[in-house]
């Protein structure tokens, strides 16, 4: 009977939104009501019923983006590559997670390559600490691999945000640390840095890039084009049997423990 009470008392949160335990949106935002985050999965579940998909990109507001700041780039770089966008403002990794597994959004598609942004909102909406937001972040990669074995995750560090030295930028850093661990043997992931191409010499934010210091403009938007295209061509131009070849030579376990 103590147990219970005990349990009955901890906060929400700490029961159903583990940062590495799938778990629907639960909270309206003023810019992301429930019934759009609902909308939005929709129409990710529909995406996929409507045709192939090469290179899924997955992640929060700043992926979902590229079909408003990011719309031109998108259409003339990353569209002609077979690109898909599952990106919805304001997820966390538990949102992600629940996407790709209880909410089917990897049913329909077999991309050859997915780059995964997630994490920045479990630090700046949920305040989790960077050891929760990578324990959530491998939790995907782990069942990203588990249900598309041969498929490339192009795991993206977490972008700069706020100032150098204030609680986000440490926490992202840190974040970033700790991510190097998830999948560091595995050959069908890739840890993508992109950094210093957003900073300036003071490590600051130029507004042209970052008007908030967190979401990207349109010249944002086609730093990382550049960034991760030629990764993506090479691994699109690699054939499909070389990729099937390989993929059983080195099976994907969990490689992340937290430090």
């Amino acid at each position: 009977m103590v147990t219970l009470v005990i349990v009955s008392l901890l906060p929400e949160r700490l029961v159903a939104e583990s940062p590495d335990l799938p778990a629907p949106r639960s909270k309206d935002y003023p810019w992301m009501s429930l019934e759009k985050w609902r909308a939005f999965h929709e129409g990710d579940l529909a995406r996929g019923k409507e045709g192939p998909v090469e290179v899924l990109f997955l992640g929060d507001s700043i992926t979902e983006a590229w079909e408003k700041n990011g719309a031109k780039v998108w259409e003339e770089v990353l569209a002609p590559l077979g690109s898909a966008n599952f990106g919805i403002g304001g997820d966390t990794t538990q949102n992600v997670l629940w996407r790709i597994t209880e909410g089917g959004a990897l049913a329909k598609v077999r991309p050859r390559v997915i780059v995964l942004l997630i994490g920045t909102n479990n630090i700046g909406l949920l305040g989790d600490d960077p050891p929760a937001v990578v324990r959530g972040i491998d939790a995907i990669v782990r069942s990203l691999r588990s249900q598309l074995p041969e498929a490339q995750v192009l795991l993206l560090d977490l972008f700069p945000r706020g100032v150098p030295g204030d609680s986000f930028r440490r926490d992202v850093e840190e974040t970033n640390r700790l991510l190097a661990a998830v999948g560091r043997n595995d050959t069908h992931v890739r840890h993508f840095r992109i950094w210093d191409e957003f900073t300036d010499e003071k490590r600051n934010l130029p507004p042209r890039l970052m008007p908030d210091k967190l979401h990207l403009s349109e010249e944002g938007y086609l730093l990382w084009a550049r960034a991760i295209t030629p990764e993506l061509r090479r691994i699109l131009a690699t054939p499909e049997t070389s990729r099937s070849a390989s993929s059983g030579k080195r099976p994907f376990q969990k490689l992340f423990s937290p430090q």
